[in-house]
This record gives structure tokens, sequence and C-alpha cells, in this order.
């Protein structure tokens, strides 16, 4: 889970729902073949920083050190996940379950 954040903030950013509509449609990141490069991140912190800097209005390189996360890494990964369509996929999905309702 996401010890760094406030267990409060992150579940209201990210509420377990959204993260379950969310997680399958990540791309996964694979290591370097050149090797090097940093540990792993917890996806679900990196996805909480950067709904907290798209809505709060923060700029990125202020994002709290409580996320758990570099703000380098938060917009790079922001920066992944709009190139392959994301936030287009994560409204369609978000909207395929509120019409099953």
């Amino acid at each position: 889970m996401m010890p760094a954040v406030g267990a409060d903030l992150s579940k209201r950013l990210v509420p377990d729902e959204l993260w379950q509509l969310v997680a399958p449609l990540l791309p996964s990141f694979s290591a370097r073949p050149q090797g090097g490069g940093t540990a792993p991140h917890d996806e679900r912190a990196v996805f909480t920083a950067v709904v907290y800097v798209l809505t709060s209005g923060c700029a990125w390189r202020h994002l709290p050190p409580t996320f758990g996360t570099s703000s380098a890494t938060a917009h790079r990964r922001f920066t992944v996940w709009t190139g392959v369509g994301l936030w287009r996929r994560l409204h369609r999905a978000v909207l395929s379950r509120l019409a099953d309702r």
C-alpha cells in the first residue's frame, strides 16, 4: 500500500474502487536493458501523486514529499500514461462502470 501518504488523503484521492479500474490499465515498466536505474515505485502511490497535482493545481516541482515519490517520477509517469492513452481509457472504464449500474 502507500505508507508514505496519509491513508485518509490517499483513499480520498484514489479510492479502492477507482484503483481497481486504473491498475489494469497502467502500462508495465520493465528494467532497462543496459541495467541500472532505480527501484520500481509503488504504482498506486505514483498515481495518487499525479491525481493530487492534477486536482490541486500544485506545480509538479512542489509535490509534497509525503507522497513517497519524487516530482520527477510523477511527472515522467504522467507523460508516459498520457502518451499511451491512459486518461481516455480510464474515462471509458468509468463510463462503462456507471452504465452497468
